[in-house]
């Protein structure tokens, strides 16, 4: 993870804090500046060196703390030869197993059943063990809309209701404003979608969101409900941290309305 360390996500096991972090093996670069998808490589690696190395792929590591002093790294959780990120663990296990939610760019087309990349579930018997995991589609991007690309946001919250799931949508496949959508999934089926938000929640709309680093982006990575009240933490612009609020049960009742309600 020596080009980077970024987009952490943090859930809580026991007394420890586990954090999953997109990383590369080399800086990036300015990326902003760059085409869609396209980093800084580093030179004369040699023909035989591993792919991770000569594209400067991005991947994710686990990592935990008790004090976020004090770290254990264990490593890459992702395959060496996807470029797989936006990969988050739920908060507790579910029958019995982990669950991770993954985005890797590579699984699209006929194999894969999506022309953009989708987010998929994984399920494991051990929180370091995902590599030779089956992964389960869970939400695929529409065409010409607001989520063409899609990505998870943050650790989905246990409620009543079921899973509050926030993730984003990125329009043109992948080259315009990132905005975020909410699911609602089954407790002990994660793979079950309830209620899905047809349009955006939380989208640039601000200064700060809509001009910055990369115009028009709001990208959440962290949540938790306090006395009622949602907070979303958010990059804006990839410039700024920003957090947003609403009552969780308003979110819930428009999940659960005829509007959003799939099942």
């Amino acid at each position: 993870d020596g080009g980077g360390v970024e987009d952490p996500r943090i859930v809580k096991f026991d007394d420890s804090y586990y954090v999953t972090y997109a990383f590369r093996p080399y800086p990036p670069g300015q990326y902003w500046k760059f085409s869609h998808d396209v980093v800084k490589v580093p030179k004369n690696t040699g023909e035989n060196a591993p792919m991770y190395i000569r594209l400067n792929l991005g991947g994710t590591a686990l990592a935990s703390t008790r004090d976020f002093r004090t770290w254990k790294r264990f490593g890459r959780i992702t395959c060496p030869c996807l470029d797989d990120r936006d990969v988050i663990l739920f908060p507790e296990k579910i029958n019995g197993k982990f669950v991770l939610m993954h985005r890797p760019k590579q699984y699209v087309g006929g194999t894969f059943g999506v022309k953009y990349p989708s987010i998929w579930l994984k399920f494991s018997d051990d929180i370091l063990c995902w590599e030779d995991k089956e992964s389960h589609l869970l939400l695929a991007g529409r065409e010409n809309t607001w989520e063409e690309k899609l990505g998870g946001s943050a650790p989905p919250l246990k409620t009543d209701k079921g899973w509050l799931m926030l993730y984003h949508g990125v329009e043109h496949g992948g080259r315009g404003y990132y905005r975020v959508g909410a699911l609602l999934l089954d407790l002990e089926n994660p793979l079950h979608i309830l209620a899905k938000t047809p349009q955006p929640i939380l989208e640039p709309e601000l200064d700060f969101e809509t001009s910055g680093l990369y115009n028009g982006c709001v990208f959440p990575t962290g949540n938790v409900i306090v006395d009622g009240e949602l907070f979303v933490y958010y990059g804006s612009a990839d410039k700024y941290v920003c957090v947003a609020t609403c009552a969780v049960d308003e979110l819930l009742d428009y999940l659960l309305s005829d509007s959003c309600r799939l099942h």
